[in-house]
Order: structure tokens, then sequence, then C-alpha cells
């Protein structure tokens, strides 16, 4: 069995739908096929929740009124019979009037709880327009509710073992079935309220089904065929990887590489489930396998992560002292703010990290340790490959490429499969050009 992950673009209009859908047929053997919700639709329930925490109910209904008609266009692209348009029609009226039921003054009260369960229409809505698209052209599918197996445990994480459990039942239950369709993203917490895996956790649901069900193999379908050498936003000339390494794969996708959420090679890689990266729009394309494989001694892939804060904490005092790093720690634990990268000198350590929600707190405890310097605007430079036997070539490469690039931090040694470098964002596209062109085009 395959589990097939399609993001937000790629159910994005009747066209794209169509695609998919065609996509589907064409794969032989059972399949789970993975839906985000369509594209922009998550952000506009944010809208919807926001309008509705500051008690604008007025903006809030406009705001659904306008997602009513752009569905009811989408509706109108995607299915020929006035039978099956009357349905989806229906459909989608009675999830917009249910979101609309929280439009008043007592669900201010309770915004955080309403707002996972708005956001969770969203692939409700994609996930059912698409299981009735193939219901009209015959083509024969389960709509499998994510509720009925995925389930995060109270720390938040996914709760493997009831998912494995659950999954099995449902699949074994329906063994004549070919195609599942399910939701990504959306689950349910330990006590059974609606809950989430975080922003682009549609690519984790798809991981966390292909490690419960042992799957011959994972696919994520976006917009981009595949894994680029490169960011093709900036740099002219990138190509798409064949293959990484799952441990090249989760040092990009965590310092900026779109195609892939971060965590979601984890239980893939955990099981050795391969996952393939392809392109919904060039399904011909070969894309890119992730899998366990030889990692060649070499750069293989730059990517670039924006948003990074730079904090210094300096103090004589650390010299032949124990406890400094400790205390600098439990700062960043209290206030459960993660730490991309750290570099240390004999009274200073440089830090960085990407979540500025409690910097002014932050930087008032560190100042208790030391005196506190904080730089903003700065992003990080993810260069993977195999980099365990400090190749001479591979670091000449690097560092000569960038001689006109001012480097504000470097991390080298805390992986074998990663260098990672911050510079000022103002000088991010021009490092990944001239890195582009000393690490790979003049090799």
């Amino acid at each position: 069995m395959k589990v097939l992950k399609f993001g937000g673009t790629s159910v994005g209009s009747p066209e794209s739908i169509k695609e998919v859908a065609k996509i589907v047929s064409n794969i032989e053997g059972q399949k789970i096929v993975v839906l985000s919700a369509m594209s922009q639709t998550t952000n506009v329930l944010h809208q919807i929740t926001d309008a509705i925490g500051a008690s604008n109910f007025e903006e809030a209904n406009s705001i659904i009124d306008m997602m009513i008609d752009r569905y009811k266009t989408v509706i109108e692209g995607l299915f020929e019979t006035d039978t099956v348009k009357n349905t989806a029609s229906a459909f989608i009226e009675e999830r917009f009037d249910f979101i609309k039921s929280y439009a008043h003054e007592g669900s201010v009260e309770v915004i955080a709880a309403i707002e996972k369960i708005i956001v969770a229409q969203g692939e409700i809505l994609s996930t059912n327009l698409f299981s009735m698209y193939l219901n009209e052209v015959n083509t024969a599918a389960s709509l499998l509710s994510a509720f009925d197996f995925m389930r995060i445990d109270a720390a938040g994480e996914p709760d493997s073992e009831f998912i494995t459990e659950s999954l099995g039942e449902i699949i074994a239950a329906n063994a004549a079935t070919d195609i599942f369709i399910t939701q990504g993203y959306i689950c349910l917490s330990h006590v059974g309220d609606i809950d989430n895996l975080k922003r682009g956790g549609s690519d984790y649901s798809a991981s966390l089904i292909g490690a419960a069900i042992e799957a011959e193999e994972i696919q994520i379908w976006t917009d981009i065929d595949g894994m680029h050498n490169n960011d093709p936003r900036y740099v002219d000339n990138t190509f798409s990887l064949k293959e990484i390494s799952f441990d090249e794969a989760a040092e990009l996708a965590y310092f900026g590489a779109k195609i892939l959420h971060p965590q979601s090679v984890i239980p893939a890689k955990e099981k050795n489930v391969p996952v393939l990266l392809k392109d919904t729009f060039n399904p011909d394309s070969a894309g890119t396998i992730i899998r366990n494989c030889t990692v060649p001694n070499k750069v293989r892939a730059i990517a670039a992560k924006d948003g990074i804060t730079a904090i210094r904490i300096k103090s004589y005092r650390m010299l032949m002292a124990y406890g400094f790093l400790k205390n600098i720690f439990e700062v960043f634990e209290k206030y459960k703010t993660s730490i991309d990268m750290i570099t240390t000198s004999e009274v200073a350590v440089s830090l960085t990290i990407d979540d500025d929600t409690y910097l002014e707190e932050i930087t008032k405890e560190l100042e208790n340790i030391g005196s506190v310097k904080v730089d903003t605007d700065l992003s990080i430079i993810c260069l993977a490959g195999d980099f365990s036997q400090q190749q001479k070539g591979a670091s000449a490469a690097i560092f000569s490429s960038l001689t006109n690039i001012p480097i504000r931090m470097i991390s080298y040694g805390g992986s074998n499969y990663n260098v990672s470098l911050v510079v000022n964002t103002e000088h991010k596209i021009q490092a990944l050009q001239d890195l582009n062109k000393g690490v790979f085009e003049n090799n």
C-alpha cells in the first residue's frame, strides 16, 4: 500500500483536483490519499477566527460569505451533473453555517478551542469535494475521517500505538477498498477534542500514516519537481536531486526547504519507508526519492531560513566556570523557545532562534547572566551533504564563495550532514547565488 499526500496548491482549483484524481487513478494498488485544505483556505479560516476573537462578527460573516462564493465557483467548475452540484453546494453551506454558529459574543471566551474546530473545516471541505468528484467519475473510494485514527497524546505528540492499531482495524475491515481518502493536519487530542499537528502538518500526517501501515512508499505531491540543490526562486540553473538521504532531507527541511515539513521524515525514517517528492503539475518528472542511502562526500544542496534572531551573551565570569551554559538554556526552556544554532568562546555564547514571541522576556532574564546583544533580520544558510570526512575541498569551496558576504555565525561539526552559516537577510540571495556558483557550477 502507498500513501499519497497532495498539498493545498494541488487541490487549489477544479482543474488541479481533476489532475489529482487522474494521478491517483493511474497509481496501481491500494493507497491512502491524504489531502490538505485548498490553497489559502487555512489562512482565511484563521482570519475568521481572528475576527470572532476581536468581536468583529460582521467581518467574520462577510469573510464566510466570500468563502461560500469561492467554493460554489469551485463546485461549478468541478462537477458535471446538477445532482452532484446540488449535493456539494448543500454540504458547503452546511459547513459554513456551522462556522457561522460561532460568530457570536459567547464564543470569544473560548476562542482558542474554537480556532482548532474552525480551521479543521478546510481539510474536511477538500476531502469531501474530492470524494464526491471521484464518485461522479465512477472511481470507487472510501472517505476516512482522520478523527477515527489520528490522535495526539497529552504532550501534543502523535500517539503512534493508537494510530497504528486504529488504522490496522479500519484497513482490515475494508480489505476490498483500493482508495482511501483522508484529511491531513487534523486530529483529536488525548481527551477527544479537535486538534491539529500544527501548520504544515499534512506532510506529517502522511508520514505517520505511512509508518503506521509500513507502507511501500510515501509520496508527497506538491508544485515543485522534487528537492532542488538550491532555491529556484533566487538562483538560476538549479536542478532536482534524484536521491537524498533522510538525514540530509531533515536538515534541509528544518533550515528552509519549503517542499517538506521538517518533522515529516522522522516517522518514515524510523520505519525505513521511502518518501518520494513529486510535482502534481508535471507528474512525469522523476522527482526526488528520500531514503536510507549512501551520502556522497560533498555538498549536495543548499537551503535558507529567514526570520532569524541572534543573541550573544557575554560574561567574563564564564571563564573557567561551569553552569554558565546551563543557566542560559534554562531561560529558553522556561519560555519554550527552541535554539537553532549555537557557538561559544571563552567568555561568550552566541545562539539563534526563529521564534521571537518571548524575546523581550528572554533578553531581560539573560541580562542577569551577562551583557546581551540582539541582532535581527538574519538568515541561516544550510549546506547539506556528508561532512564526516572533513574534506578540505568542500570547506574551501564554501568559504571562498563568500568572500564578499559578512558572516555572523558558523556552525560546523554539530552534525555530519550540514554546515550552517548566519548572514544578514539582505545578503541572503547574493550568498545563495555565490554558493551555487562556487560549490556547484565550478565543480
